[in-house]
């Protein structure tokens, strides 16, 4: 045991590793310590509780000169509360120096800090969203890039399916040809070494299938509602998508966004209520149905981002890959329930009809891959925000292309959605958020004395 603290009396000086060497050095006997130092006299200790006892008297007898200068018995009391609390001082010196020779063995050097364990409380309990779905760790750079690549493909396929619906009115076909377009690219890209597909467990194929089911289910339940309430109304329901995403990390997930994130929702959720203002008519059934399309399309969202940063942790090629020929299928079914392989008729659709629908599926490929790694980079929350800032902007689109006439709250409504998202993209994208309060709410405070 090393030198961890020495009594300093006069004439004598034993560490603690002394009083150790005394009881167990192989080389010293009581005989051997005495004829050693025959200055010390015969009443010298001869074992280590004899050495214990002997140096306590002697630090007794200094305490005691130091203090009063003199052997007056009546001065004895004083003396003795000093040597009790010079007895209690080196007691804490040993152990703080036997406390630090741990800290130095298994951690950082205890002489510039001492790291205190936070006491647990519910904000310690809690991390930011950022820290489990991905986006923390990616440059800004790279989360605007793929969104404005996001919003372009996006954007074009909206418009373009106005034009396919003309002349291809049908959802589940149409789904399925985008499904198709999936597994084709992906194939293609794999042949040519672009991407390598994992080794999956039977429970991970099931996950993917119950992926799939979702995705179909969710698309089915959107188209279904429309048939029930007004477009207004479906806009405004499906503006509260991030509500639900919120939601949806907070129960699952104990996790949190910061304030700042929750406030710059406020403006972009009204704002786009506000744009899709009009007749607000539906049934309950169609109330009930949007609302759970809603909620499907937030788990929807917050899967394909869990797929792709935990667990398995797909990467966007490999999740369409898996997924397009599942949906694919699933899509083709819904279509023969629902009469469309009836009503179709391929005959009418010509060289041109043929030629929109191949570029049509190419955009859908396009999108599926982009819409896949913008939510691995930057998480499901931005991906709901950018669903309502794309919506706004296809009525922007709208009013320019075919001039759509809007009223002044439709307008309002594209200026606070606009506004709100430029808001949100500071806060979020841009990493604005105080890297102290993620600290705090991460991994809790750390004390230092």
């Amino acid at each position: 045991m090393p030198n961890l603290s020495v009594v300093n009396v006069p004439g004598v000086q034993m560490s603690v590793g002394d009083l150790h060497g005394l009881d167990s050095s192989p080389t010293q006997t009581p005989a051997q310590t005495r004829s050693a130092s025959p200055s010390r006299g015969s009443d010298m200790p001869h074992t280590s509780a004899e050495a214990a006892e002997f140096i306590t008297k002697l630090s007794g007898m200094a305490s005691f000169r130091d203090v009063t200068g003199a052997t007056d018995p009546d001065a004895r009391p004083e003396a003795e509360s000093t040597k009790a609390k010079g007895i209690e001082a080196r007691t804490v010196v040993i152990r703080e120096s036997e406390e630090q020779m741990a800290i130095t063995e298994d951690g950082p050097d205890p002489s510039t800090s001492k790291t205190l364990s936070p006491t647990p409380t519910r904000a310690h309990s809690q991390k930011l969203v950022s820290a489990i779905d991905g986006s923390r760790d990616i440059p800004a750079t790279s989360k605007i890039q793929i969104l404005l690549i996001y919003f372009m493909f996006n954007l074009g396929l909206t418009l373009y399916n106005k034009a396919a619906m003309i002349m291809f009115p049908f959802p589940f076909l149409l789904t399925a040809l985008h499904a198709a377009s999936g597994m084709a690219g992906t194939q293609l890209l794999l042949a040519r070494g672009v991407f390598t597909l994992k080794n999956l467990s039977g429970r991970d194929s099931a996950l993917l299938s119950a992926f799939s089911i979702l995705y179909t289910a969710n698309i089915a339940v959107s188209n279904a509602s429309l048939a029930m309430v007004t477009v207004p109304f479906h806009q405004t329901v499906r503006a509260l998508t991030p509500v639900f995403t919120v939601a949806i990390y907070r129960i699952t997930f104990t996790s949190v966004y910061s304030m700042a994130t929750y406030l710059s929702l406020i403006p972009i959720i009204i704002g786009v209520m506000l744009a899709s203002y009009g007749d607000l008519s539906a049934t309950a059934l169609g109330f009930f149905m949007t609302l759970l399309g809603t909620l499907l399309a937030a788990v929807k969202t917050v899967t394909t981002n869990r797929l792709q940063t935990a667990g398995l942790h797909f990467g966007a090629l490999e999740l369409l890959h898996r997924m397009s020929p599942i949906a694919c299928f699933q899509s083709l079914i819904v279509a023969y329930v629902t009469g469309e392989f009836d009503q179709f008729a391929p005959q009418l659709l010509g060289i041109n009809g043929v030629i929109i629908l191949l570029t049509n599926g190419i955009i859908a490929f396009g999108l599926n891959v982009a819409s896949f790694e913008a939510n691995k980079r930057s998480g499901a929350l931005t991906m709901t925000i950018a669903a309502n800032v794309k919506q706004v902007l296809t009525v922007v689109l709208s009013v320019m292309i075919w001039q759509v006439p809007i009223g002044a709250m439709n307008a309002c409504g594209i200026a606070l959605t606009l506004l709100g998202g430029a808001w949100y993209g500071r806060v979020e994208l841009m990493g604005k958020t105080s890297k102290t309060t993620e600290s705090s709410l991460e991994e809790g405070a750390t004390t230092k004395v």
